[in-house]
């Protein structure tokens, strides 16, 4: 008998010896070239095609084309996971991770992004709702990403090699790079999307415990099945400690998770009353009679307005320093396009059209929703007079609540002397005017003092005064602080709610009003969008990580059976070699 076979040897079983390693004869024993254990850690540890529990031919083809665009046959000969492979899957999953992440903030934006796009406009002059490639290529990204950590799962579940390809190593860099922009960019010009995100997870904060738990739970299957595949001690060791010391941090997350909305149905306050900003914009151009008009029909209980003087002395409605994003001013008056409102007189103002500019930038997207009646009287709509728009709240009972512009006007407090005075002639009840500038306010106290004072800031408040009102961007104040001034019978309004998650939140922290760009959407809520007393979330909690923790268990035990499956046929094989070694030397 030769005492050498130039043909492979016999394969472990799940874990297939390379053709590297022929039989040898050594000291009268044959043997593999190496030892088997040896053979088998270079296996698993390396994930060569065929180690452990595998999958149809034409699926891991399909499967290692797609993430290692390697679909000849001979491109796949040879093929193992390197310590260099494993780190680039590593950063995958960061990668889908960080993405995740981004997407979460890019829908938390959405409230505040009407704000962006006026923003941008002012800087370029050129109106783009940028929410809509914010969107597209975070999902782009995220979609990406999640698709190549699916195929290195299934990959690694099908005990194909991870050779990822350089093309998805640059998009993956690149995805890096752009939400890493992303982020920078929201700290630099726009942090106080933070306090949004802080507050958007007492919203989301259960739910996301949830979703994290069930993400976490099928990792179980692949863990444990590279747990079983690795035969040294120390990556094993390192690799429970990841993975269970991430599941206990999530199973005790709730800890840590605090919303005004876990009350019992009999602790929730009063609903928040609507102040339409000017007036009703999704539905109408905004600071126009036709938006106000809508409002009302929204509920509201307060239109909130800017107003300005012209040169002659006439208060009338309008955000911007220039009239150029919400009017024609530059057909009717190019030369004086970029100057300020302030510069034209009230005759001038009523040749502009205040209308046609919604029709055609459709800054709400709401646009196709209007009938073509509304679009011909949306077309008719001029710049209204601080005056006409008085008429329309006291005809319905509404308050009225205004920032005088510009502030650093040098004409500033004459602005205020014709404001006020235009305000007394209207005949309005005192009552319904909820003055907001700080300028020259005691002058006002004096002049008018029915005169309902509304502050930005704590500390200008006049102590003597019962009751007081606050008006502040809902980022600058937390719930526990909402809950506070509510105590001290403070009504506080917040600024500008859009979102049905914020308005729940602020809802359930006992907010008195907010002012909202979708007042149409806002009416039709009947109650916070969920509303879970707490002993139902902590048996939620406890449920959710009872049936996760089960199901890892069952994971792991289920694969530590068809582990242990294996092992006496591997060493059925050794019996066998033994012998046929005997045999030789009879």
């Amino acid at each position: 008998m030769p005492s050498h076979w130039g043909h492979a040897g016999p394969q472990t079983p799940g874990c297939p010896v390379p053709p590297s390693h022929v039989l040898s004869s050594h000291a009268g024993v044959l043997t593999p070239q190496g030892s088997a254990v040896q053979g088998t850690q270079t296996c698993c540890m390396a994930k060569s095609p065929g180690c452990c529990p595998g999958c149809c031919h034409g699926c891991a083809t399909c499967l290692l084309g797609l993430y290692s665009c390697r679909w000849a046959k001979n491109k796949r000969k040879g093929l193992r996971t390197t310590k260099c492979d494993c780190s680039w899957f590593f950063f995958l999953f960061c990668v889908c991770l960080f993405a995740l992440v981004w997407l979460y903030h890019a829908l938390i934006l959405l409230n505040d992004f009407h704000n962006f796009n006026e923003f941008l406009f002012r800087q370029t002059q050129w109106w783009v709702d940028w929410s809509l490639p914010l969107l597209g290529v975070t999902v782009l990204l995220v979609t990406y990403s999640a698709l190549l950590l699916v195929l290195a799962l299934c990959l690694q579940l099908c005990g194909q090699p991870l050779k990822l390809h350089c093309l998805h190593k640059c998009l993956l860099i690149l995805t890096a790079l752009v939400v890493a922009a992303g982020f920078v960019a929201l700290d630099v010009k726009w942090a106080e999307q933070w306090q949004s995100a802080r507050i958007s997870l007492q919203a989301t904060g259960p739910f996301l415990h949830i979703g994290a738990v069930a993400g976490v739970t099928l990792l179980a299957w692949p863990v444990a099945d590279c747990f079983y595949c690795t035969r040294h001690a120390a990556p094993k060791v390192l690799l429970l400690l990841a993975y269970f010391g991430v599941t206990i941090a999530l199973y005790l997350a709730p800890l840590m998770i605090s919303s005004p909305c876990l009350m019992e149905e009999n602790q929730l306050p009063p609903k928040p009353a609507l102040a339409g900003h000017r007036g009703a914009p999704m539905l109408a151009p905004e600071n126009t009679l036709m938006s106000f008009q809508n409002s009302v029909g929204c509920d509201v209980r307060v239109f909130e307005t800017d107003v300005m003087v012209s040169a002659d002395g006439i208060p009338f409605l309008m955000h911007d320093e220039t009239l150029t994003r919400t009017t024609n001013v530059r057909e009717v008056f190019p030369a004086r396009a970029t100057m300020n409102g302030t510069a034209f007189n009230w005759t001038d103002l009523q040749q502009l059209d205040a209308g046609s500019w919604f029709l055609e930038k459709n800054p709400f997207r709401s646009v196709q929703g209007l009938s073509s009646e509304a679009q011909v009287q949306v077309r008719a709509q001029k710049i209204p007079s601080l005056q006409q728009v008085l008429q329309e709240a006291k005809q319905h009972n509404v308050s009225i609540m205004f920032d005088l512009r510009p502030e650093n006007h040098t004409d500033y407090q004459s602005f205020v002397n014709v404001t006020v005075e235009t305000i007394l002639r209207s005949g309005i009840p005192p009552q319904l005017i909820l003055w907001l500038p700080d300028g020259f306010r005691e002058q006002v106290r004096q002049q008018a003092p029915g005169f309902q004072q509304i502050y930005g800031l704590k500390s200008s408040w006049n102590e003597t005064e019962s009751p007081l009102r606050v008006n502040l961007p809902y980022q600058d104040v937390s719930t526990e602080q909402i809950g506070r001034y509510r105590q001290d019978n403070v009504s506080v309004n917040l600024y500008v709610v859009n979102e049905p998650w914020l308005f729940s939140v602020l809802w359930c922290a006992g907010a008195g009003s907010v002012t909202t760009n979708a007042c149409q959407v806002l009416k039709e809520m009947k109650r916070p969008l969920w509303l879970l007393p707490r002993s139902t979330y902590l048996m939620v909690w406890i449920v959710t990580d009872c049936v996760s923790f089960l199901l890892i268990l069952s994971a792991f035990l289920l694969l530590q059976k068809c582990s242990r499956r294996k092992e006496p046929a591997g060493s059925k094989t050794e019996v066998l070699l033994t012998k046929i070694n005997s045999l030789m030397q009879e």
